[in-house]
């Protein structure tokens, strides 16, 4: 932990920044003389619409930016296995065991595809917003990566609007203009690994044409882990003499196995083990959107979008069941309940009354015949369907003001969704190989079931529309050649209706608005010889989502993969942001002799977010809620450099997040080896937040040993972390781990090249994800040998692929 308290922490790394400062300035005053500046503006977006580019030396905040070159030399599964390696900060958890649709992670806040993971990242598509209306989930799958021209991450900015708490991720996209030519790749690996692209640009006078396309498919290491995934992009563009548009249409698909973590004692039998299956999930995603820049003079233009997006989404999960026999003594005895103490305490101190409310009874309404030494479970199915209609128009100014450059923009966006929830609960059979099936043998097998008072089991259909309205402005005024001011500001305003539509779940009737205003100042200051000092305040926040609002009661927890039951009602997320930092782009100089070109930055932060919304366990298995804790911090540093000499390339980063809970509290952790009897755990403020390790270290390097042949490769290491579920860090951590990866390419033509990589090079065994189970949960005595309560996730061991690129 950085600070025990809020002033000290301030005050030290307003400390640490100043010194900083003034050694640099010492160091660039004296060499500015004889080190060569790089001249080169890198300009990046400062608003989620392409066209808003600001020098990125003048941000007072993170920038990092990765290009097409980064992705395409790392044939990765997905465009994760590179933000991974490469981005100070980012950090992948494999929570649904399937490489393809891991959980990214930045300065302790995630973007995620999981339903149940509270999102902090804001997330765009040449200004089309990706967080899924639902849940704000971000189906990583379905990014088409071959048509990706350049990756942006950016912290401390909300005009990125919600989500952007901990940092927005802007995704630029080819178009014939940017790419030409004809290109196909192809590759095969371990694990019945196969996957390809092709992409084709071509520019014909003022028009132009881009077509992409990928397919992958892997049976996946673990049992029941394949992915088989296909996406295509195309973009036809105009460009005139003062205006440029572009007609965008996607689609992708994607059924992957995502079999999640296994109890420790299963997986050191047999490391490919599953836990309950059926696990899968299948997306469809199609998106047409149109955008458009036009200059109205030389200093003034106008930028729009306007999309569509429908995504169908259908998960099934097998799970274990707290079932048992009612009590004789009650009116439903002999007949299937949910176990006595499944929520605690029974109120009124009625417990035969309050258990009566447990019954478990089929669609019809009737009982279910309870069988002894039966190990029942549930098939879980849900289904969303949302389709979202937005539309965005900004201008810039870059216009001098006073003689000092300046760069204004103002904006708005509107994102309307329709969405569609269903999901039931099955009751089944646990088989000896833990998959859950129909036993034709058992009383009520196969029957849509639900408790008497909804309690966790319940059918749901639920219709809900959104509304998410967004005005922002911000403009960076040059205050002298070395100082650079912005200021800006984003209102967020938000509605979210949501209705039963079977009639029988009153509970899921409501409306909800939200608004907030996020202001942004900040400074930039060019020390000389390269250098840039920062700093920079702002605001964001976040809205509860449908998904949340309709899962916030602790008695009546959902599925999650989420059913919905009752929406007491959540507060809005508000974070307060805070960033200082040094960056700097130098040629190195030995003696009088370049050696090369570095380029580094250091950066401190804090978020501090209030209210934040987190997810916990249920008593009852596969059940989770949501609730607001009081207050929660991220805070650490940064330090990331890259450099090129001649033919090497290399790059090193280090990360410090410091994540933790800044209240003293009670939360549901009922499968903890900590919690108390009524399945409780105690957190105090500084205890960390689980899942996010605190130290990473990522270096790497590339060299071209002959003008064909390159050789490269990187190593990352992860600290320990807490697993999900001991917010109270009274059990033992998740193993630090390293993972290493070798790569190499060799250009056969100018047109032909072979390459071929090799994965956790050292096949080591390690878990980026754990969390906790309960051990009775599927019945005796087909689990009687799991008595450690670690559930995890264990990385992919080592593998091998290798491929083809032609380019025609």
């Amino acid at each position: 932990m950085l600070v025990k308290t809020s002033a000290i922490g301030l005050f030290a790394i307003l400390g640490a920044a100043v010194s900083a400062v003034a050694l640099a300035q010492t160091a660039t005053d004296a060499a500015s003389t004889d080190m060569p500046v790089r001249e080169e503006i890198i300009v990046t977006g400062n608003t989620p619409l392409p066209g808003s580019n600001v020098d990125k030396d003048k941000l007072p905040g993170t920038s990092q930016l990765l290009s097409a070159n980064d992705f395409a030399k790392n044939h990765g599964i997905s465009i994760l296995d590179t933000l991974s390696q490469r981005i100070p900060g980012l950090q992948l958890s494999d929570s649904q065991g399937n490489a393809g649709v891991q959980d990214l992670h930045y300065r302790g806040f995630a973007a995620s595809p999981l339903q149940g993971t509270p999102q902090g990242i804001a997330v765009y598509q040449d200004g089309v917003r990706l967080n899924e209306a639902f849940g704000d989930t971000v189906n990583w799958d379905l990014i088409p990566a071959v048509a990706i021209d350049r990756f942006a991450l950016s912290s401390n900015n909300p005009a990125f609007g919600l989500n952007a708490i901990g940092g927005a991720v802007s995704l630029s996209m080819k178009n014939g203009f940017t790419f030409q030519g004809l290109e196909g790749e192809i590759q095969g690996g371990s694990f019945g690994r196969v996957n390809g692209s092709i992409q084709y640009g071509v520019k014909s006078g003022k028009f132009s044409l881009y077509i992409a396309a990928e397919a992958f498919k892997d049976n996946g290491w673990r049992q029941l882990s394949s992915s088989d995934i296909e996406r295509i992009y195309a973009d036809a563009g105009f460009s005139g003499d003062i205006s440029e548009f572009h007609l965008i249409a996607s689609a992708a698909r994607s059924s992957l196995g995502v079999v999640g973590p296994a109890p420790l004692d299963l997986i050191n039998a047999n490391d490919k083990a599953v836990y309950t299956s059926p696990q899968a999930t299948k997306n469809e995603i199609g998106m047409l959107a149109l955008n458009g820049t036009v200059n109205l003079t030389d200093s003034l233009a106008i930028q729009t979008n306007v999309y569509g997006r429908h995504l169908e989404q259908k998960h099934i999960d097998g799970n274990g069941s707290n079932f048992e026999s009612c009590s004789t003594g009650s009116s439903f005895g002999g007949t299937l309940c949910l176990e006595d103490n499944a929520f605690g305490t029974p109120v009124g101190g009625e417990p035969t009354a309050f258990r009566n409310q447990f019954a478990i009874l089929d669609r019809s309404g009737r009982t279910i015949p309870f069988v002894a030494d039966t190990p029942y479970g549930t098939i879980d199915k849900t289904s969303t369907n949302t389709t979202t209609l937005g539309a965005a128009l900004q201008a810039t100014y870059d216009a001098p003001v006073f003689g000092h450059t300046n760069n204004f923009v103002f904006g708005g966006s509107i994102d309307h969704s329709d969405i569609v929830f269903s999901s039931s609960s099955t009751l089944g059979y646990i088989f000896p190989d833990l998959s859950v099936g129909l036993n034709g043998a058992l009383p009520g097998s196969g029957a849509v079931i639900h408790t008497l008072g909804n309690l966790g089991y319940a059918p749901v259909a639920l219709a809900a529309t959104t509304d998410y309205y967004g005005i922002y402005a911000a403009n960076t005024f040059d205050v002298t050649d070395r100082l650079s001011a912005t200021v800006g500001i984003r209102v967020n305003i938000i509605g979210i209706d949501s209705r039963d539509t079977t009639g029988a779940d009153a509970e899921l009737n409501a409306n909800h608005s939200y608004t907030h205003a996020n202001p942004q100042a900040g400074l930039t200051y060019k020390l000389g010889g390269g250098v840039t000092a920062y700093g920079g305040f702002s605001q964001s926040n976040r809205a509860p989502t449908a998904l949340e609002l309709d899962c916030a009661d602790p008695v009546k927890p959902c599925l999650l993969e989420n059913s919905l039951v009752s929406d007491p009602p959540l507060k809005q997320v508000v974070a307060d942001n805070y960033e200082i930092g040094l960056r700097g782009s130098n040629t190195v100089m030995f003696g009088t002799s370049a050696m090369g070109r570095l380029d580094w930055n250091i950066a401190f932060y804090r978020t501090d977010s209030n209210d934040d919304i987190i997810a916990l366990a249920s008593v009852v298995q596969g059940r989770g809620y949501y609730t607001n804790v009081p207050a929660t911090r991220r805070q650490g540093l940064e330090i990331g450099g890259n450099y090129v000499l001649g033919s090497l390339t290399a790059f090193a980063n280090y990360s410090f997040v410091d994540a933790t809970y800044r209240f003293n509290g009670v939360l549901a952790s009922p499968n903890s080896p900590a919690a108390d009897g009524a399945g409780n755990i105690t957190v105090h403020s500084g205890n960390r937040l689980p899942a996010i390790p605190r130290h990473q270290v990522k270096v790497g390097a590339d060299y071209a040993v002959t003008p064909d042949w390159t050789i490269g490769g990187d190593v990352e290491y992860f600290g320990s972390q807490y697993l999900v579920g001991d917010g109270s860090n009274q059990n033992a951590r998740l193993t630090p781990y390293v993972v290493a990866n070798v790569r190499s390419s060799y250009q056969l033509t100018d047109d032909i090249q072979i390459f071929g990589h090799i994965d956790n090079l050292l096949d080591r065994r390690y878990a980026s994800y754990g969390t906790y189970f309960e051990t009775a949960g599927v019945g005796q005595p087909i689990t009687s040998n799991l008595s450690d309560p670690r559930s995890l996730t264990l990385g992919r061991p080592r593998s091998f692929a290798g491929g083809i690129k032609v380019k025609f």
